[in-house]
């Protein structure tokens, strides 16, 4: 049985990764339509969720999460203070808060709902699809229960991973949440290069993404590390050896290394913003 099985979920903030959660967990048979209860404040995007998954749907988020045993923040990360004060007074020890918010930490969090059993999750994109990456960390207060519940949900998602430190988390923001990012640049790059070189642009297009596709797929079945797996096509003198040069010249490990560190202190930065606007209790009945 699902750990999700009787389980009421309700989103707050039902944007794109608030769907994707939606729609994860159906594909999966996690929950059944009635058990989900999406909030937005328009009318119009409240009929679309409930005509393309049958969810139930609020206007405001203190009725979505009334009754509610899990709950997923899905909002912009500004958006928390706000939230904190509509949601924070109405929250029972017992509900799981499951944040999604890009930089937001558990501290943060805390602060602006005056709850304890927290979620940091982050998810990537192609989440969208059920093949995501999301890294995440419970707060001690979150129960043995409670964390098989947050790894389906997440699991729902694609693949999921729970770590003991939440400083993993926002490191993972850079790699995992931020990497596909990184990918379609170079996807962009090479379709570019292929155009220069003479292919019309729709050819350029599908050479380079079944590449991607195929390439990504090769090295997750093999296990084997990537120089590996360079080394295996890279003849000498030949034509992958002449690229590879001209990569190590334009410094391109240099500059991706370059921009992880710039999306983790970034992260980091959102954090400590985050923790000083916050009003400590702001969310707290007491």
């Amino acid at each position: 049985m699902s750990p999700l099985a009787q389980r009421t979920i309700a989103t707050i903030g039902s944007g794109v990764m608030a769907e994707a959660i939606i729609a994860g967990l159906l594909r999966g048979r996690l929950v059944d339509p009635p058990q989900v209860i999406a909030s937005h404040p328009r009318a119009e995007r409240r009929e679309q969720l409930t005509a393309a998954h049958g969810v139930r749907t609020a206007a405001a988020n203190g009725e979505a999460i009334d009754g509610a045993d899990i709950v997923i923040l899905a909002i912009k990360p500004q958006m928390l203070g706000r939230v904190g004060r509509e949601i924070g007074p109405s929250l029972k020890p017992g509900q799981l808060v499951i944040s999604v918010l890009a930089g937001a930490t558990t501290k943060a969090l805390a602060t602006a709902l005056g709850h304890q059993q927290l979620v940091r999750s982050m998810p990537n994109t192609p989440a969208r699809l059920g093949k995501g990456m999301t890294v995440w960390f419970a707060t001690p207060e979150v129960t043995e229960d409670q964390r098989g519940q947050a790894a389906a949900l997440l699991g729902a998602l694609g693949a999921q991973l729970e770590v003991d430190d939440e400083k993993l988390v926002a490191m993972a923001t850079a790699v995992s949440g931020t990497g596909p990012t990184y990918v379609f640049l170079v996807m962009e790059a090479l379709i570019d290069a292929a155009v220069h070189l003479g292919f019309p642009r729709h050819i350029a297009h599908d050479l380079v993404i079944e590449t991607l596709e195929g390439s990504t797929l090769f090295a997750k079945q093999s296990g084997m590390h990537p120089a590996e797996l360079r080394n295996m096509v890279t003849s000498p003198g030949g034509t992958s050896a002449a690229a590879l040069h001209e990569l190590e010249s334009g410094r391109l490990r240099t500059v991706l290394s370059e921009a992880v560190w710039a999306a983790y202190r970034r992260t980091v930065e959102l954090g400590d913003q985050l923790e000083s606007t916050l009003v400590p209790g702001d969310g707290d009945p007491r």
